[in-house]
C-alpha cells in the first residue's frame, strides 16, 4: 500500500526533525509560579439580593378533614325505573323507522350519485434504447 508507506516515511522524518530541533534550540527558562493558592487574596462576594424565607412543612400535624356540607335545596335523585325485557315491549328498527316524520325522511335520502369520470390514457412515444459505453472499474463518471 503506497499510502501507508508514505505516512510511515513522512511521519518518521517529521519525528526525527522534531528531536533534532528540540536538541538544537535552548530550553526556555523555568519560571517560578507566583500565583499559588496560598498567595492569592481571598475574594468575598456579597450580594444585596435577598432570598425568600425558608418554608417549613410540619408533617407531624394531623391533616384537616372537611365535613360534608348538607344543603336543603338539593332534592334527592329518584331511582331509575326498572326496564322490562318482555318481547312485546321491544322496539325493532322497523318500528323506529315508522315513527319518523317526512322531514326526517327527506334528510335521510341520499343525493343522486354523480357520474364517474374516467381519465383517458395518454399514449407516450415508444422508448428508444441507446448503446452505452461499459463502466471501467471504479471510475463511474458519466460525463464522458
Amino acid at each position: 500500500m503506497p499510502v501507508m508507506r508514505y505516512f510511515l516515511f513522512v511521519g518518521a522524518a517529521l519525528l526525527a526533525l522534531l528531536f533534532v530541533v528540540s536538541a538544537a534550540m535552548p530550553s526556555p527558562p523555568v519560571v517560578k509560579a507566583t500565583n499559588t493558592a496560598a498567595d492569592l487574596p481571598m475574594i468575598r462576594i456579597h450580594s444585596e439580593r435577598k432570598w425568600p424565607e425558608r418554608l417549613v412543612f410540619d408533617t407531624s400535624a394531623k391533616p384537616v378533614v372537611v365535613a360534608p356540607v348538607q344543603t336543603a335545596s338539593i332534592a334527592p335523585i329518584p331511582p331509575a325505573p326498572a326496564l322490562r325485557t318482555d318481547a312485546s315491549t321491544k322496539l325493532t328498527a322497523r318500528d323506529a323507522f315508522a315513527q319518523t316524520t317526512p322531514v326526517d325522511l327527506q334528510k335521510q335520502q341520499a343525493k343522486p350519485a354523480r357520474k364517474r369520470r374516467v381519465a383517458r390514457k395518454h399514449v407516450s412515444p415508444p422508448t428508444m434504447l441507446v448503446a452505452q459505453r461499459p463502466q471501467f472499474g471504479f471510475f463511474a463518471n458519466n460525463i464522458w
